[in-house]
């Protein structure tokens, strides 16, 4: 037999093999990543349900910087609806449309993966203190063999995909809800410390040092006075004696009449 015939019968054997395969492959295929956020469902459910912000967590747009994302619809819930365009192949083009949304539980969506339709959906469940989230995907391939191997191949691209965006998303919802760190105390104002000074103890002006941690003295508050001293010129007393009484006046020298004779 010549060469070419064994190379005919050869593909023609491998076609009747993957097509025989292909009908046993299933018609429904599933995909699904899950991840648990540090974060209660009410917290996390609101990242998933506005697709504004989808873009922020997106495994496509971490891809291509130069993604074109168009929304419509509502910005969130129940027909709030993104679309994103990209010039790599390895992104092109897609949209996701939620059509049902139920608060801090589920959300099902439509999405189209650069040609290819399918349903997906969000699932968010309490999971210890946090919640578990997961990304599912479906595909009907229906009858045609080739769309049962495309489907075969959804899980480990779509898979990780989903698996890479809902890293991102659990970074971002942790760090955002992260408390911020209070700023360092601060010295008691208005009271300058002294060196050597101990805390309540009178200083050189006479008032108390200040007390670490105490609060510090409001505006208008009365201030202890200190007591004068005898070399404090403005608090010093002069007492002024009482002048001497004044001098009687001296009796002046009686005259005597002369008798008559």
């Amino acid at each position: 037999m010549r060469p070419i015939m064994r190379l005919i019968l050869g593909l023609g054997a491998l076609a009747v093999i993957l097509l025989g395969v292909a009908f046993v492959l299933p018609q429904d295929v599933t995909i699904a990543r899950s991840v648990v956020i540090n974060a209660p469902e009410s917290a996390v459910f609101p990242y998933l349900n506005n697709m504004h912000g989808f873009a922020d967590w997106s495994p496509w747009a971490a891809r291509d910087p130069q993604l074109t994302v168009a929304y419509s619809g509502p910005e969130q819930g129940k027909g709030a609806k993104v679309e994103w365009t990209s010039s790599k192949p390895s992104v092109g083009t897609g949209s996701m449309e939620i059509v049902e949304s139920s608060p801090n539980r589920h959300i099902d969506l439509a999405v189209n993966f650069n040609g290819l339709d399918g349903t997906s959906y969000y699932e968010v469940v309490p999971s210890g203190s946090g919640s578990k989230v997961t990304w599912g995907f479906g595909y009907k391939s229906g009858t045609s063999p080739l769309k049962r191997w495309k489907g075969l191949l959804l899980d480990r691209y779509v898979g990780a995909e989903y698996r890479d965006a809902l890293a991102k998303l659990k970074d971002k919802i942790e760090t955002e809800r992260k408390p911020m760190a209070l700023p360092p105390p601060t010295a008691t104002l208005g009271v300058p410390e002294q060196p050597g000074a101990v805390p309540g103890a009178p200083t050189q002006d006479g008032t108390a040092a200040p007390v670490p941690g105490a609060p510090a003295a409001e505006a208008g508050a009365a201030q202890p006075q200190a007591a004068p001293t005898a070399t404090d010129p403005a608090t010093t007393q002069v007492v002024t004696p009482p002048p001497p009484p004044a001098p009687l006046p001296a009796p002046s020298p009686s005259k005597k009449r002369p008798k008559r004779p």
